[in-house]
């Protein structure tokens, strides 16, 4: 099965953070996308932004999470959820597209 087919996932637990850090209230959602880079190749950006035209756009509890069209590929089937560790609490990706990612999270290959 070719999993970038497939529409990335957002967990419960993420909109909820979402919900608490007031997303909605200020216009903003959850921007997901995949740059070059990092030590794997390629590498996560996580951060709150204004939705754009074209936009994939998953909602939840008043929450919206979008990805652009280019990153969709690369996130297809991926769970976005939201971690608490004791190393820090962070939005991560479960990407089963990717093949190796390295020890910080951000950076994967495919």
């Amino acid at each position: 099965m070719d999993l970038s087919t497939l529409p990335p996932r957002v967990t419960p637990r993420a909109f909820e953070r979402l919900s608490e850090i007031g997303a909605a209230t200020q216009g903003k959602a959850l921007r997901v996308a995949v740059e070059g880079g990092g030590c794997s190749g390629f590498q996560y950006q996580i951060e709150l932004d204004d939705p754009s035209d074209g936009d994939f756009i998953l909602e939840g509890a008043g929450e919206k999470v979008v990805v652009d069209e280019v990153s969709l590929p690369f996130l297809g089937g991926a769970t976005i959820d939201f971690t608490e560790e004791l190393i820090g609490a962070r939005f991560t990706i479960d990407n089963p597209n990717a093949s190796s990612s390295c020890g910080c999270g951000v950076s994967f290959s495919m």
